[in-house]
């Protein structure tokens, strides 16, 4: 039986090497799959899933009203998919999660979801809450802290590397704009910002 799976992760823990790894087994055995990434995240070229690292692949950029299940049983009616692979789940509408679960559940589809639980101000993003309610397994990939700890929270930072404590929940950026810390120096520093 097919599964919606969610990794989680802080920035910087390796969520879309994680992918890209998934994805290259899939290939590897002659199967298809199919990767999906936010089409807001304009860090690197919009439709590709880029790692740190300096892996990538080309991906269906997703919106707001990106109808994903219907992409997916497009080409699964012409090419059996193997997988279904989505970066920057945190940026899916609750809608969108439930399309996932669909792919899952009815077209037996396994569906890999991989993002952020929680903003720079602890607060979920839908498409994590979502995805938290509804996934058949939740998965963290582990990050560590400057201190040596687990990180588990994101912290917006300035120019300047100072904490940020209001703002818009999305912004885009890499280490320019967040750092993952644990949730001690995550509320230090954010308390201080305030």
């Amino acid at each position: 039986m097919a599964k919606l799976y969610f990794y989680y992760a802080s920035m910087n823990a390796g969520k879309s090497t994680t992918l890209l790894q998934a994805d290259f087994n899939y290939r590897e055995r002659g199967m298809a799959t199919m990767l999906f990434t936010a089409a807001i995240d304009d860090r690197y070229a919009q439709g590709t899933i880029t790692s740190r690292i300096g892996l990538d692949a080309g991906a269906t950029p997703f919106d707001a009203e990106t109808d994903i299940a219907a992409i997916v049983a497009e080409r699964h009616a012409h090419e059996e998919v193997a997988c279904v692979l989505v970066d920057e789940a945190q940026f899916l509408t609750a809608p969108q999660v439930d399309q996932l679960a669909h792919l899952a559940d009815v077209l037996g589809i396994p569906v890999l979801a991989y993002g952020l639980r929680t903003d720079f101000q602890a607060q979920l993003f839908p498409g994590s809450a979502r995805l938290l309610a509804l996934a058949d397994a939740l998965i963290e990939i582990k990050s560590v802290c400057e201190c040596g700890r687990k990180a588990t929270m994101n912290l917006r930072v300035d120019e300047q590397g100072r904490a940020v404590a209001h703002g818009a929940q999305t912004e885009i950026g890499g280490n320019d704009r967040y750092v993952a810390l644990c949730r001690k120096h995550f509320s230090e520093r954010s308390a201080a910002a305030r």
